[in-house]
């Protein structure tokens, strides 16, 4: 897979040679979409919980709500906060679902 930069997106390129030239443009979030989650077919929160009990994909979740909250005055501010409520609306999405 190669990956070039288009007008500050980055492409995802791939070549199968039955099905010829495939490009993607991707659109990068440093909260919802990090590019270093961008090389696969499947997100990397997907991934995740699927492989997880439920139990620990909550206990997944409020770690990371616990990690962005505690260190955002000291790392990356706001986008730290963003990171910390993204994680926030999964957590509340999965216990309306379950109830």
């Amino acid at each position: 897979m190669d990956r070039s930069v288009y007008e500050g997106k980055l492409i995802m390129i791939n070549w199968n040679y039955e099905e010829g030239l495939n490009l993607k443009l991707h659109e990068y979030d440093p909260v919802s979409k990090p590019k270093h989650y961008g090389t696969g077919d499947i997100e990397c929160i997907t991934y995740i919980q699927d492989f997880l009990t439920e139990e620990e994909y909550i206990g997944y979740l409020r770690g990371n709500i616990a990690k962005y909250l505690h260190r955002w005055r000291y790392k990356n501010g706001i986008e730290d906060l963003k990171k910390s409520e993204w994680y926030g609306a999964r957590l509340i999405k999965l216990m309306e679902e379950i109830g």
